[in-house]
């Protein structure tokens, strides 16, 4: 969609205070073209309503809770727990040289944050669908709202993260101040990209949200978070680094645990496929959004 607002000479409205006939502003909405553009500027001028809907997302998730935000430290916590027992005791999965706890849980606070904003971003037009037949607003906020959102409890986690690795007598390198808002920007560009993609098939084709559970636990497991990038053979660690969680997870643990050197290579070619991903479904939402009214 496209809005054009413009003074019609045409249209004319009395002035209740001076009496006199004015021109007023007429606002025309348009469906996107072939090619629809990102439009910054209309997303910019709807940043009131995207603050809203993300506050909003972060209310609702601690609404009505016992826990409330411990619910942010309990999960990556209590998966931690599971994957140390079974994979770090019992398989003996090797951890790189550092505790399996503290190599586990450095990657499911990423992970969990990705996952979650993948899920909820996935299935937010379905949720909002009351939101698409009563008033325009840039229908892109609806999807990027929950992505920000997600980032209150990876922020809860992280101090977990940092304390369990202060226990062990870890503590990270001077690159992670740097490395770290790099490698998030990473995981909120390919979280927005593949929500992007489901949510806007999710509200043509309702059985998307099946595949949305399936999706996410196949891709954790083809992520390095049990074991470690070392594991994967030579050969296939190209075609492996197609997913961008692998080059956000080892760059996690590189500069949290100096469990190996920065591969800034592997990084830098994840940030490019989560780009890709990224700007693929901006499009791809944006030629759809002309629908989203109909079948909602």
């Amino acid at each position: 969609m496209s809005v054009t607002t413009s003074l019609e000479p045409g249209s004319l409205s009395r002035d209740s205070g001076t009496g006199l006939d004015r021109d007023v502003p007429m606002t025309v909405i348009q469906p996107s073209g072939r090619w629809p553009r990102l439009d910054l500027r209309e997303l910019w001028a709807y940043r009131g309503l995207f603050f809203f809907l993300v506050w909003r997302d972060i209310k609702v998730r601690y609404a009505q809770t016992i826990l409330g935000a411990g619910w942010a430290i309990i999960q990556p916590v209590l998966t931690m727990v599971v994957f140390t027992v079974i994979f770090g005791n019992f398989a003996g999965i090797p951890s790189d040289g550092v505790p399996y706890p503290v190599f586990s849980l450095t990657a499911l606070v990423p992970w969990t944050y990705f996952s979650t904003a993948l899920a909820t971003s996935s299935g937010s037009l379905v949720s909002n669908k009351g939101l698409l037949t009563k008033v325009y607003f840039p229908r892109l906020v609806i999807p990027l709202a929950p992505v920000l959102a997600a980032l209150v409890d990876m922020a809860i986690a992280m101090v977990i993260l940092f304390l369990t690795m202060a226990a062990f007598g870890i503590w990270p390198s001077w690159h992670a101040i740097f490395l770290l808002p790099l490698l998030v920007v990473c995981m909120m560009m390919t979280a927005t990209g593949v929500g992007t993609w489901l949510t806007g098939l999710d509200i043509q084709y309702r059985d998307v949200k099946h595949i949305i559970p399936f999706l996410v636990n196949v891709w954790m497991y083809a992520s390095p978070i049990v074991y470690p990038m070392s594991m994967i053979p030579e050969r296939y660690r190209l075609l492996y680094a197609l997913n961008p969680m692998a080059g956000v997870i080892e760059g996690f643990r590189a500069v949290l645990l100096g469990t190996q050197e920065v591969d800034w290579g592997l990084i830098g070619f994840s940030l490019g496929v989560g780009f890709v991903i990224f700007i693929s479904g901006i499009y791809f939402f944006r030629n759809l959004e002309r629908r989203f009214a109909d079948v909602a």
